[in-house]
């Protein structure tokens, strides 16, 4: 291995500092954040139904997430009365 391949190796994010802003939350946080992870892009009530959470701890979960800018909303297009959730890690 070349010194340039060593030091770009070491420059690279590791995935363990990737979660290191979810690792202190609650278990409900953690799981739609895992959830975010794998789907990409889910509403309030798709995360509910993925998670087998109820509504109202989605809720907590998804705004302990976006407190700390793991998560981003946005509007959806199709229907602007939800919103759409994209894990930002």
């Amino acid at each position: 291995m070349s010194t340039t391949e060593a030091v770009e190796r070491q420059s690279e994010p590791h995935s363990e500092d990737r979660w290191e802003t979810v690792r202190d939350m609650p278990p409900s946080a953690k799981l739609v954040a895992k959830i975010l992870d794998y789907e990409d892009t889910l509403t309030q009530s798709e995360i509910a139904e993925e998670s087998l959470l109820p509504p109202r701890t989605v809720r907590y979960a998804l705004s302990r997430l976006e407190e700390e800018g793991a998560v981003d909303s946005r509007f959806s297009f199709s229907d602007a009365r939800k919103r759409l959730y994209t894990l930002q890690l």
